[in-house]
C-alpha cells in the first residue's frame, strides 16, 4: 500500500527490473542531476515572469500561499528546505489548478545575531547582512524554489523600515504607542529589553540558560492590550488554523473574569503599639468603632469576591509600591523583603517561580476588609508576582491550595465561607485541615458571609460585584493575562523609533516627510549598557519639530517583531514608494490563503501580526481582520535525536546534499519521509533512495520518450496491460488530488507515485512488444510527469521537455482522474465481532450490503468465532466495516 512506503522504501524502489540493456544504452540514459539541474535554473532565471502574478482582472481565483521569512544567518538547514518546499510544492499545485499564484519571499534582517557577528568579526551589521542575504536567496534559486523576487522585501533597507516608522506615528497619534516607567525584562547576554512573549521559563528566547533580570526602565510600548477581548474572540474565526495554536494563543491572552476590590489601609499612627503588638492576626471591629484611614489603598483582583469573607490577610509582591513604602521606613522590613526577592530571582533560574517554597513577612501594618471592616494583616510573599494581576491578592486559605499552606506555616487564621449546596457533612467547627477548592457555582452556597448567607456563589458573586460598586470599593473587572508589547531595544540594529526629545515641548513625533530616521551605516557597536545609538553625536543631536531647538533623537530601537508583523502586506507592492502598500491590491490578495511556518512562532509572530492587521483595519488601509486564513505548522527536523540547529552542531547543508544528490532528491526527501505535520528523523540513506527512484523515472521516460511523442489519438484500452496500467495511473491521480486538497500527506502523495512507476516498470517488457499503444504510452508518461512536478521541477521540466510538450509545465493543467478508472478493483474491509477485530476481508469496491454481510459470515475466521453462538444484528458500513452482534 502506498500509506506503507517509507524512506526505505524508497532505497528498495531504487532496485531496476527492467528488460535488460547494453552498457552503453544504460550509460546513455544516466540521470545526471549535476547537469540538468544548473541547465534549467539558468533557463529559469532568463524567465522573469515565470513566477509573476497575473492582473486581477485575469478571472482566475486568487491564492496565497506563505511560507515565513527567514532571518539571514547566511546558510539555510534542511529544516528551511522542508518548510520552503512545503510552500513550493503547493504553489505549483495551485498553478497547474488555474489560480493565480503569489507565492514571495523576503528577510526578516534585523536583529542581534547582527551585532554580535558584527562583535565578533569586524563587519558591519549591514553588510554582514547583506551578503548572508546574498547566499541565501543563491541557495534557494539552487534549490528550484518558485519565489517572485520582483516582490523581494529586506526589512533592514530603509525602504521597508521607514513604514515600520510611519505605522509607529500612526499608534502613536492614536494612543497606541506610549512611553512609560515599568519593570521590564532584561537579559543580559543581549543587553537589552525583551517582551513577556520573548521570556520563556523565565529566560531568554534566545539564549536558553540565561535568566532573565528585571529592571525599572523607561520604555515605548504598543496598546495590544486594547485589541486583547478580540485577539481571544477572533480565535473562533480561525478554524483554518491548529487547535494547539489557538489554545496557546488563548491561553496567552488569559482572560479572568472576576472583581477589583479597594482595600483602605488603616493608619498605623491612630493605633497604639500596644494594639498593633496585641493584634497578631485579624480582628473584628468592635461595634460602634471606625477606623482611620492612611488615605492608601490595596487593590485586588479576585475571580472569586464570594470568598471575600474569608479572607484573612493580603499578600503584596516584594515590588509593590506600598512594600516600597514600609520598608523604607523600616529597615528590617526593608532586608526581609529584599529576601524574599532573592527567593523569586533563585526561583525564575530554576524555570518555575509558581514551585517556589512560599515565605513570607508581616509588615506590621494593615488593611480593612470593605464587606464586614474586619482588620487585614499585610504581608509580603514571595510567590505573588509584581506583574501578575495587580501585585496583590486576598488570601483565602480555607479554599485555596497556595493561600492554605501560607496560612499554616505562619499560623494565620482559616475560615470557611464556602460549602457544598448539599452535604450531609456538618460546618467545619474550626480550622480545615486541608482547603476544601472551589465548589463550582451550581454545588456550593455561602455560609458566614454576613448578609450574602446561603447565596449560590454565582448569584454571590454577581451581587457582592455590585454591593461594591454601589459602595464606590469596587466592580466587576474583566482582566487579561495579556500586556502591552514593550517595543523598545537597546541595540544599534533594528528601526530606529521616530520620536524626538525637547526640553520645552517634551516628545515630539518626527514629522512623516522626514521618514525614514535612517541608522547610521557605521557606529562603534559594544556591549556596554544602553543603546550604541546614544553614543553616536551624529544621530542624537538634531532639532526639535515644533520649536526648532535642540533637541535628541530617541535612541531605543524597535523590537525585530514588529518588522515580521507586517511584511506579507508590503509583498502585495513591495516597491511601492508612497504608502506601505496599496490598499486595492492588498483588499484583493488577503487574507492570506496558507501560511506555513513553525508552531515555535504562535505566541510570538502570530500574536503580534494578528494584532497589526487589527490596527491596520481600524487604520483604513486593510479591510480584513485576520492575516491568514489557514496556518499550517510543520514539524521540526531531527538529528542525532535534537531538532537541527547552528548551536546544537547537528546542521545538514542542502548544500552538501544537493552536490551528492541533486536538489530535488533533497527536497522530496523531506517531502518524503514524513508527513509534512509531524516531526522528520533525517537519514542521508534516505536522500539517496529518493535520488535513485529519480533515476529509474528519468531513464523509464527516456526509454520511450520517442514512442510517447508520436503518439496519436485518445489513450484506449484495448488489452488488460493498458487497462491495469490506465486504472493505476488514474488511481493514482485520484489519490494525490485528494491528498493535495486536505490532509496535506506529501509522503503518500510520493509513494503513490513510486507504486505507479513500479507498474510501469515491470509492463516494460509488454510496452515494447507492442503490447502498449503509443498512445497509452503517452497519457501514462505525460501524467506522470505532471504528478512529479511539484516534488520533483528540475526533473519534471526536463521529462516535459524531452516529451515534446511545448506547453509551460508550471501552468500545465493539472492532470484529472476518470471516476471508472480510478474506482480501486477490491478493497479491504474489516471485519468484528462484538466490537473486536476478527478477520478482513477483500471484496468488489461496489460491493452491496449484503454481499458485504454474506462475505463477512462465510469468511473462515469469522465462522469459526460465532460457532454455537447467534447473531442477533449484523452493522455493516458500506466500504468501511461489518460488525457482528453476537451472543
Amino acid at each position: 500500500m502506498a500509506t506503507d512506503m517509507t524512506p526505505k522504501a524508497a532505497s528498495a524502489a531504487g532496485a531496476e527490473s527492467s528488460p535488460s540493456m547494453t552498457p552503453d544504452a544504460a550509460q546513455e540514459l544516466r540521470y545526471n542531476p549535476a547537469e540538468i539541474e544548473p541547465r534549467w535554473q539558468e533557463r529559469w532565471a532568463a524567465q522573469p515572469d515565470l513566477y509573476a502574478t497575473e492582473p486581477p482582472e485575469s478571472g482566475k481565483p486568487k491564492y496565497y500561499v506563505l511560507e515565513m521569512l527567514p532571518y539571514p544567518s547566511g546558510q539555510l538547514h534542511m529544516g528551511h528546505v522542508r518548510n520552503y518546499s512545503i510552500g513550493d510544492a503547493l504553489a505549483r499545485y495551485m498553478w497547474m489548478q488555474g489560480y493565480n499564484v503569489l507565492h514571495p519571499m523576503g528577510w526578516d534582517a534585523f536583529g542581534l545575531p547582527a551585532e554580535n557577528a558584527a562583535l565578533k568579526n569586524n563587519t558591519p551589521p549591514r553588510e554582514w547582512t547583506l551578503s548572508n542575504i546574498a547566499h541565501m536567496h543563491k541557495q534557494m534559486d539552487r534549490l528550484g524554489l518558485s519565489y517572485d523576487w520582483r516582490n523581494e522585501v529586506t526589512t533592514c533597507l530603509p525602504e521597508y523600515y521607514r513604514w515600520n516608522q510611519w505605522f509607529f506615528l500612526r499608534m502613536y497619534e492614536k494612543g497606541l504607542a506610549y512611553r512609560k516607567q515599568s519593570k521590564v525584562n532584561w537579559c543580559p547576554q543581549c543587553a537589552t529589553v525583551l517582551a513577556n512573549e520573548q521570556v520563556v521559563n523565565g529566560c531568554c528566547w534566545r539564549h536558553e540558560d540565561q535568566i532573565v533580570e528585571q529592571r525599572d526602565l523607561e520604555q515605548w510600548f504598543l496598546r495590544i492590550t486594547n485589541y486583547a477581548q478580540e485577539l481571544l474572540d477572533d480565535l473562533n474565526q480561525l478554524e483554518g488554523w491548529p487547535e494547539k495554536v489557538r489554545t496557546m494563543q488563548r491561553n496567552w491572552i488569559g482572560r479572568s473574569e472576576g472583581a477589583e476590590v479597594e482595600f483602605a489601609v488603616e493608619d498605623a499612627a491612630s493605633i497604639s503599639e500596644d494594639e498593633q503588638q496585641r493584634r497578631g492576626g485579624t480582628a473584628i471591629l468592635p461595634a460602634g468603632e471606625t477606623v482611620k484611614a492612611s488615605g492608601q489603598s490595596i487593590r485586588v483582583f479576585t475571580t472569586r469576591i464570594d470568598t471575600i469573607y474569608g479572607a484573612t490577610s493580603l499578600q503584596l509582591a516584594p515590588e509593590h509600591v506600598l512594600v516600597k513604602e514600609f520598608s523604607a521606613a523600616d529597615e528590617k522590613l526593608a532586608r526581609e523583603v529584599d529576601e524574599l526577592l532573592e527567593q523569586q530571582r533563585k526561583a525564575r533560574e530554576a524555570g518555575d517561580v509558581g514551585a517556589i517554597e512560599k515565605h513570607g513577612v508581616f509588615t506590621g501594618h494593615y488593611a480593612i476588609n470593605p464587606f464586614n471592616g474586619e482588620r487585614l494583616p499585610i504581608w509580603v510573599g514571595n510567590y505573588i508576582l509584581a506583574d501578575y494581576g495587580t501585585g496583590a491578592i486576598m488570601s483565602v486559605p480555607a479554599h485555596d491550595e497556595r493561600d492554605f499552606e501560607f496560612a499554616h506555616k505562619y499560623g494565620l487564621e482559616m475560615r470557611v465561607v464556602v460549602l457544598p449546596r448539599r452535604t450531609d457533612e456538618p460546618t467545619p467547627d474550626g480550622e480545615p485541615e486541608e482547603p476544601l477548592l472551589p465548589f463550582t457555582s451550581e454545588e456550593s452556597i455561602l455560609i458566614n458571609s454576613g448578609d450574602f448567607n446561603t447565596l449560590g456563589c454565582q448569584e454571590a458573586q454577581q451581587k457582592m460585584a455590585a454591593y461594591a460598586q454601589e459602595n464606590s470599593f469596587g466592580q466587576a473587572q474583566v482582566t487579561f493575562r495579556l500586556k502591552d508589547w514593550g517595543v523598545s531595544r537597546q541595540r544599534y540594529w533594528g528601526t530606529p523609533i521616530p520620536m524626538i526629545h525637547c526640553e520645552k515641548d517634551g516628545i515630539v513625533p518626527v514629522p512623516d516627510d522626514q521618514l525614514p530616521v535612517l541608522l547610521p551605516p557605521q557606529i562603534e557597536i559594544t556591549q556596554q549598557g544602553g543603546s550604541p545609538l546614544g553614543r553616536d553625536p551624529g544621530f542624537v543631536n538634531t532639532t526639535c519639530p515644533k520649536c526648532g531647538g535642540k533637541a535628541r533623537r530617541e535612541t531605543d530601537t524597535m523590537d525585530t517583531f514588529v518588522d515580521s508583523s507586517w511584511y506579507f502586506y508590503r509583498y502585495t507592492s513591495a516597491r511601492n514608494d508612497k504608502a506601505p502598500f496599496d490598499t486595492d491590491t492588498v483588499a484583493y490578495w488577503f487574507p492570506i490563503d496558507q501560511y506555513i511556518g513553525g508552531v515555535e512562532h504562535a505566541i510570538l509572530h502570530l500574536i503580534y501580526s494578528r494584532f497589526w492587521t487589527k490596527v491596520m483595519r481600524d487604520l483604513g488601509i486593510v479591510k480584513n481582520d485576520e492575516p491568514a486564513t489557514r496556518l499550517f505548522t510543520q514539524g521540526m527536523v531531527i538529528k542525532n535525536g535534537a531538532k537541527m540547529s547552528k548551536s546544537k552542531g547537528n546542521v545538514v547543508s542542502p548544500e552538501d546534499m544537493i552536490a551528492r544528490y541533486g536538489a530535488d532528491a533533497t527536497r522530496m526527501y523531506a517531502l518524503f519521509a514524513a508527513p509534512p505535520d509531524r516531526d522528520l528523523d533525517w537519514q542521508e540513506d534516505g536522500v539517496a533512495g529518493v535520488s535513485r527512484f529519480l533515476s529509474r523515472v528519468y531513464r523509464l521516460a527516456m526509454r520511450h520518450a520517442e514512442r510517447a511523442k508520436q503518439a496519436s489519438g485518445g489513450a484506449e484500452a484495448n488489452s488488460a496491460t493498458e487497462q491495469a496500467l490506465l486504472r493505476k495511473l488514474h488511481q493514482t491521480i485520484r489519490k494525490i488530488t485528494e491528498d493535495f486538497g486536505g490532509r496535506w500527506h506529501f509522503n503518500t502523495c510520493i509513494a503513490a507515485i513510486m507504486e505507479l512507476v513500479n507498474t510501469a516498470t515491470a509492463a516494460e517488457a509488454a510496452i515494447q512488444n507492442g503490447e502498449v499503444s503509443d498512445a497509452v504510452l503517452r497519457e501514462l508518461l505525460r501524467n506522470l510527469v505532471l504528478l512529479l512536478a511539484p516534488f520533483a521541477p528540475y526533473l519534471a521540466f526536463e521529462l516535459w521537455d524531452q516529451l515534446g510538450e511545448q506547453d509551460n509545465l508550471l501552468r500545465a493543467p493539472w492532470p484529472k482522474f476518470e471516476e471508472a478508472l480510478a474506482r480501486e478493483d477490491e478493497i479491504e474491509i474489516p471485519v468484528q465481532i462484538n466490537g473486536k477485530l476478527r478477520s478482513v476481508i477483500r471484496v468488489a469496491a461496489e460491493a452491496t450490503q449484503d454481499t458485504l454481510r454474506d462475505t463477512a459470515m462465510a469468511d473462515e475466521k469469522v465462522a469459526a468465532a460465532i460457532e454455537g453462538k447467534q447473531v442477533v444484528k449484523v452493522i455493516v458500513v458500506p466500504a468501511k466495516l461489518v460488525n457482528l452482534v453476537v451472543r
